[in-house]
Parts: C-alpha cells; sequence; structure tokens
C-alpha cells in the first residue's frame, strides 16, 4: 500500500556542536510526541546525514495536505513551550517544505532514505509529473522499499527562523523520498536517477540519511 497520508511536512537544519546533545534531547524527549499528537498527524521520522546537509531532517506525515494549514497545528506553531523556542532559535540552514504527496509507491519505510530536491520550471510540471511517475517505482529496484514524492506549497512552506515574509526561490520546490533498505542501495538509485533529461536539467541537490527513530500516533495512545 503506498503512504497513507497525503500531507507531509519535511524540516531540515544544522545545530552547532555545543548545542547538539540539547537538540537531540528536545527532539526526542518533547518534540516529536507534542507533534504526532496534533488532530490529522499520522507519525514522525527523524534522521541523521550518513551524506546529506543540512545534518538532521525530520518527516511528519499527516492524513491530508489541509491539517498543515489547520488552527490545531497553526495554535501549536503560536504556542512553543520554551524548550523549544530555545532550539528552533540555534537552528541553521533550515529548510522546511510543507507538501502534497503527489506520487507514492511501494510499501513501508526503510532504515535509509534518500532525498533528491527539483526545482522544476511552471511549465514543465505536468511533463516533469509523468516522468516521474514511471521513475519512482521501486519494483525492479533491489533494496528499494518505497519511493514518493512531495509537492511543495509556496505560501505555507516558510522557515521558522529568520524573516519569513522574505522571498524564498526554493518554497515551490519539490522532493523525490527514497526509502531503502541500506545505504548503498540508496545511493545506486540516485546515481542512475538523473539519467532522464527533464529530471537532471530539475536537480537541485540530492542526500542519503540514516534513520534515528520514528514514533507513530499508536504509540502514544
Amino acid at each position: 500500500m503506498p503512504m497513507a497520508g497525503k500531507g507531509m511536512l519535511l524540516t531540515s537544519m544544522d545545530i552547532e556542536a555545543s548545542d547538539e546533545a540539547e537538540f537531540n534531547r528536545w527532539y526526542d524527549r518533547e518534540h516529536l510526541e507534542e507533534r504526532v499528537a496534533i488532530p490529522g498527524f499520522l507519525e514522525a521520522r527523524r534522521y541523521v546525514a550518513h551524506h546529506a546537509k543540512p545534518k538532521y531532517l525530520g518527516l511528519y506525515s499527516t492524513a491530508t495536505f489541509e491539517v498543515l494549514d489547520s488552527p490545531s497545528y497553526r495554535a501549536a506553531l503560536a504556542n512553543q513551550t520554551a524548550w523549544s523556542k530555545a532550539n528552533i532559535g540555534r537552528f541553521r540552514n533550515m529548510i522546511r517544505a510543507v507538501a502534497r504527496i503527489t506520487i507514492s509507491r511501494g510499501t513501508g519505510r526503510g532504515a535509509a532514505l534518500g532525498l533528491i530536491r527539483l526545482r522544476p520550471e511552471a511549465a514543465a510540471k505536468d511533463a516533469l509529473r509523468t516522468v516521474l511517475h514511471d521513475q519512482l517505482n521501486p519494483k525492479d529496484r533491489d533494496g528499494i522499499i518505497s519511493m514518493h514524492l512531495m509537492e511543495n506549497d509556496p505560501k505555507l512552506s516558510k522557515p521558522l527562523t529568520g524573516n519569513a515574509s522574505d522571498s524564498d526561490p526554493g518554497a515551490g520546490d519539490w522532493f523525490v523520498l527514497i526509502d531503502g533498505t541500506d545505504v548503498a542501495a540508496i545511493e545506486g538509485t540516485i546515481a542512475t536517477f538523473g539519467a532522464a533529461p527533464a529530471l537532471k536539467s530539475a536537480v537541485i541537490s540530492s542526500g542519503v540519511y540514516r534513520l534515528m527513530w520514528d514514533l507513530a500516533k499508536s504509540d502514544i495512545g
């Protein structure tokens, strides 16, 4: 079965080494559970870079895209705990993508994740989506579990740090998620991904992450 949720929030950031222990403690002991508890959130996953930037990555699945602009989620953003405010203030190089899952093929999640960032030309989006539907098929790719496309909402994809009103050329970017059993399988898939000219011209960056842990709604009752 493809990914259950139709919405996804992606956050990625760097943290100074001196703040890293506190950052991880906050994420593991407060932040993930707090977010998964919001109505409409299904699960959250934490990753650390194997070969990628920024170093840390979080994925939050929601039942619908609309959950990511719901009163419950907006209330959570407006009422951060003191611990959250302190850690968010330390984020560096933050990426925050609020997206729709428009392609989802395969079943389940892997121990490694490939992340490819795309910047499609406005006039080429339909053609690129068609190419991606064919490319994002894990069936004949050893070690690849599932593959997905996230399409950012440019109005909602704003960092929580800095001046959120600033224009961001990447706010409308797309992200390809490649779930696999190990790093080697992910790296091999990324290496062949840009073979189609339509894909090669749209790729901005790519990287590989290792799963730290995940939390589902059922885990917190």
